[in-house]
């Protein structure tokens, strides 16, 4: 077993759980299991856990984007799949933040089967998209954005606890999409790129 990765992924967690923590109760044991993953990186690296902390600095590391996988996966009939989200009741091709721990493509096959009941399997990237170069709403975030073309291989259509529904849309019949997840000219440039493969991946 890797146990500096899993290490790292119980801290990633316990950092997300903090981020999102309602009460003191939530915080202080999310704290905790974020003390605890760095005494047993330090244990297993057999170093004194205060030679990690020039690694872990929250307020002063250097910035760095946050990363948004996301997969465009057609159908038979060339329908696009899609995800209802439940906190803006609009829809978006599946996807979500990447994981620590998981590399991008693994993450976006994760996604899709959480958010739609789809079991897919990467083909290749479409595009990179810097979420600045694009009409986007604002947000705190400095967002990067991997959209990859995958095709399913099997499941069936449902929603989970923040999606409200999943579906299949014709190109031209799109419906009232979550903005802040992509856009219209976004998925109009990613169906060309599917349906076109001697195209390059389009950057920015």
């Amino acid at each position: 077993m890797d146990y500096l990765n899993v290490f790292k992924k119980i801290k990633a967690l316990a950092e997300t759980g903090l981020v999102y923590a309602t009460n003191g109760y939530e915080v202080e044991r999310n704290q905790e299991l974020i003390d605890l993953s760095q005494e047993l990186i330090a244990a297993l690296a057999n170093q004194p856990i205060e030679a990690f902390d020039k690694f872990y600095l929250p307020p002063k590391e250097y910035p760095t984007p946050k990363v948004d996988v996301r997969a465009l996966i057609l159908n038979e009939k060339d329908e696009i799949l899609m995800a209802k989200e439940k906190m803006d009741v609009r829809w978006a091709v599946p996807g979500g933040w990447a994981d620590v721990g998981h590399s991008p493509s693994e993450v976006v096959v994760k996604e899709v089967e959480e958010e739609t009941g789809i079991i897919a399997e990467v083909e290749r990237v479409l595009a990179i998209y810097d979420k600045r170069c694009h009409p986007h709403r604002p947000q705190p975030w400095y967002v990067y954005k991997i959209m990859f073309l995958c095709k399913a291989t099997g499941g069936e259509l449902r929603g989970n606890f923040d999606i409200e529904a999943s579906d299949w849309f014709a190109i031209d019949q799109l419906p009232p999409l979550s903005e802040d997840r992509i856009l219209a000219s976004q998925i109009q440039e990613l169906y060309h790129l599917a349906k076109n493969p001697h195209l390059p991946i389009v950057c920015d």
